[in-house]
């Protein structure tokens, strides 16, 4: 299939497909297309943002059946061949007979891209390492010196993931200032989050912004649910200069949460005990596998009808502050720890 075919084709399952290069159309027409088209005869879309329980456990089965299927023994060595040079060779050799690519992306409508980086995230024995170290810190300097930013590099010599020494570095490297927000600091966050965002929305979802007027005004219509999506913290911190990405991040948070308060009154005293109490229910209600299943915008209900961020910050603090190991654990299991043992408690102190 030739390129301009392939794009042409491709666009009916991934709009924004004009703004891929042209590599990585043809690996999708290769890895991708014949699946898409099998979905579409089933009547299912194509899928983009968080993975489901559902989609995790699909790839946990498909990593699995691989192994059984090759003999490789460990997921680690599948999706992290360059950790073991000794058995390089022969696991390339395997993945390349068994149509890995085929195989891993299995009853998942996404691109087989996305699929294998969720893979890697999920079987990444260096994630959630937790804390750095003050000699972590001081080897991550000394190795981004030598090697730049060639993070797969240094997450190889760190044992870390290749995300959270990028993260690390970032956090380090800013002369940051951790005292309150200037004036100043704020307008230059406000204007990097408007420059990524019209990027972000131009380039992927070009029907979400849509000029006010074709005068030398510069304002644009934004989806609410768009001001939710993620965004490139670091290039936005790199544009703020003072602060590094996750204060600008909580920053943001704080600022788009307060604007749509639209002068409501958080809950504080006896009334935030009553709206959390009235989240975790909620919650527990609507019987989630996973966070993505979540509509926010009706939950908001629960905390008086404030914004869908306040919610999930109430949220993300409930299970920070209550629930035992939190990262090792499922959403379904974190709603179940929150119902079962905190709920009580908080109706206690009520």
């Amino acid at each position: 299939i030739d390129l301009d075919t392939a794009r042409q084709e491709l666009e009916e399952f991934i709009p924004h497909v004009k703004n891929i290069s042209d590599s990585s159309v043809r690996k999708m027409a290769g890895r991708d297309l014949t699946r898409f088209k099998e979905f579409k005869k089933q009547g299912i879309a194509v899928k983009f943002g968080r993975f489901t329980q559902k989609e995790n456990k699909q790839i946990q089965k498909n990593v699995e059946e691989f192994l059984s299927l090759t003999g490789i023994d460990s997921a680690e060595k599948l999706l992290f061949t360059s950790r073991y040079p000794d058995d390089r060779d022969t696991i390339h050799r395997l993945k390349a007979e068994h149509q890995f690519c085929e195989k891993i992306s299995e009853g998942i409508p996404r691109p087989w891209r996305l699929i294998y980086y969720r893979a890697r995230k999920m079987f990444d024995s260096n994630n959630y390492k937790g804390r750095y170290t003050n000699e972590e810190k001081e080897k991550l300097k000394q190795y981004q010196a030598l090697h730049g930013n060639d993070w797969k590099k240094i997450s190889e010599l760190m044992s870390r993931s290749n995300l959270s020494v990028a993260m690390k570095f970032s956090e380090i490297r800013s002369a940051a200032n951790y005292g309150t927000w200037t004036k100043e600091e704020t307008q230059k966050l406000m204007n990097a989050v408007k420059e990524v965002m019209k990027k972000k929305l131009k380039t992927e979802i070009p029907s979400s912004v849509l000029p006010l007027k074709q005068s030398n005004t510069n304002t644009v219509w934004i989806d609410r649910e768009q001001l939710y999506q993620p965004l490139p913290w670091t290039e936005i911190e790199t544009k703020v200069g003072s602060r590094y990405w996750r204060q600008c991040k909580q920053k943001w948070n704080s600022i788009l949460t307060k604007k749509l308060m639209r002068g409501q009154q958080f809950y504080r005293g006896t009334g935030g005990l009553q709206a959390k109490i009235n989240l975790i229910k909620r919650l527990y209600e609507t019987k989630a596998e996973d966070a993505s299943e979540i509509n926010w915008d009706d939950l908001s209900n629960a905390t008086g009808g404030l914004p869908r961020g306040y919610v999930q910050s109430k949220f993300y603090k409930l299970k920070v502050s209550f629930v035992p190991l939190w990262k090792r654990k499922t959403f379904s299991e974190i709603i179940d720890y929150l119902y079962e043992k905190t709920l009580p408690e908080l109706e206690e102190q009520l």
